[in-house]
């Protein structure tokens, strides 16, 4: 499944900037080269860390496939949400209380930081604050309550605002949330916005960016790696590989450590701004606690962005809209044939654990399987990698204690085998 492509797909997002011809084309890779890092993949985890890395004096040369944020870093759902697609359980069996204490530590750092970057390098990403994380099922209000405990009790965060039935038509327009926990350090942006935002921050910092360079291989010399794409090389003292779901052959070992997912969302025409605010009155961002969860919130523009169904098998619908209707529908009865003006789709790459793999040998360094949550954690693992080269290792080796094995059956089984344990999962939904 390689990126290679010279346009953005037609998302909610990439339309403002083709609308304005405001997309900025960067030059591929062409003859030899030299850096201190090389970055391979102009996502958010490439990124951040190019960022990081060149603020801090070192040459970096970050090269993409095909265009920056081309894939799901520019078109996700734009909720950034404290903690990991995993939760916490994961952590604490792996690093012990303290140690899963110091990550989450590092994610609300994260939170802290995607508000700061845009007002620190001068650019926007439509901020808005507040996330409410709703269940569906009366059965599962619990799991809000424990949830909002345990992180008083265990994280040290007491934030968390338990909403219960009563008060819901307050914060969402709909009966079919039953309570929600609110978190005011999440929040909701336009990805697309951020990660150019951080493209420009990097060359102002003195980084290099190259696209539609996609690296064919890479090999390890004694002073470091040599990549090679069609027409340049780049030599470099260490490698990050931030491929994600796009790691292909690239690297064996890593591709077969995570699954690349297909999932879609659309984006409803502009609403009338009264009934916008009827749907989300508070204009938080909303995911539920459903094993495959709807997430929508409102844009600045008051449309609807929703999605949340997805395939294990990797396809996308012909059809996005009629796909995603029914989801949409169910939960806002109001927009029955609301008009869809943008429905888009793409991959993510998830690990067998839900964790992220984020770690490092021989001044080779990746970061991967956010498994469909990672505007923050991409943030908080570029950071640890970031900070590894520049020579301390501390929260780089606490990812590094978290086991992410290979997925069972190869590239020809392990897809089917995932979509027949998401079923089940799915039908525990609505039973």
């Amino acid at each position: 499944m390689f990126a290679e492509s010279t346009r953005h797909i037609e998302s909610y997002y990439a339309s403002h900037y083709a609308e304005s011809g405001a997309l900025p084309e960067r030059p591929a890779l062409a003859g030899d080269h030299h850096a201190d890092v090389l970055v391979v993949g102009a996502g958010f985890s490439g990124l951040h860390t190019a960022l990081r890395l060149a603020l801090a004096g070192r040459r970096v040369a970050l090269v993409e496939a095909s265009r920056v944020a081309w894939a799901a870093s520019g078109r996700n759902g734009g909720q950034a949400l404290l903690g990991w697609s995993c939760d916490m359980p994961p952590f604490e069996q792996a690093l012990g209380l303290a140690g899963a204490r110091e990550l989450w530590d590092s994610m609300r750092w994260a939170a802290a930081e995607v508000r700061a970057l845009p007002a620190r390098h001068g650019f926007d990403i439509d901020y808005r604050p507040g996330s409410l994380w709703a269940a569906v099922r009366r059965s599962r209000v619990a799991m809000l309550e424990a949830a909002r405990d345990e992180a008083a009790q265990k994280w040290g965060y007491e934030r968390l605002r338990f909403i219960p039935e009563s008060e819901m038509p307050e914060w969402i327009g709909s009966r079919r949330y039953r309570a929600a926990l609110y978190d005011p350090e999440a929040g909701h942006l336009d990805p697309l916005k951020l990660a150019l935002g951080l493209a420009d921050a990097i060359e102002r910092a003195g980084g290099a960016i190259f696209e539609q360079s996609r690296v064919l291989a890479y090999r390890e010399t004694p002073s470091g790696y040599v990549a090679s794409t069609r027409e340049g090389t780049v030599r470099a003292g260490a490698l990050v590989l931030a491929c994600n779901a796009y790691i292909d052959r690239l690297d064996s070992d890593l591709a077969g450590r995570v699954l690349p997912v297909g999932t879609w969302q659309v984006a409803t025409r502009r609403l009338d701004p009264a009934l916008a605010r009827s749907l989300l009155p508070r204009n938080s961002c909303v995911i539920d606690n459903q094993f495959v969860p709807d997430y929508f919130r409102l844009s600045p523009d008051d449309r609807l962005l929703f999605g949340g169904a997805c395939t294990y098998l990797g396809g996308i619908p012909k059809d996005i809209g009629a796909a995603i209707r029914p989801n949409l529908e169910r939960a806002f009865p109001p927009l029955r044939g609301v008009e869809f003006d943008y429905a888009w789709g793409g991959h993510i790459d998830i690990s067998i654990r839900r964790t992220p793999d984020v770690g490092h040998e021989r001044d080779r360094y990746w970061l991967q399987g956010f498994s469909g949550h990672g505007v923050l954690p991409t943030l908080a693992a570029a950071r640890a990698v970031a900070d590894a080269i520049l020579g301390e290792p501390r929260l780089l080796s606490l990812y590094e204690r978290m086991h992410n094995p290979r997925f069972p059956g190869g590239e020809r089984f392990a897809a089917p085998l995932e979509a027949l344990g998401k079923l089940w999962y799915r039908l525990r939904d609505v039973v």
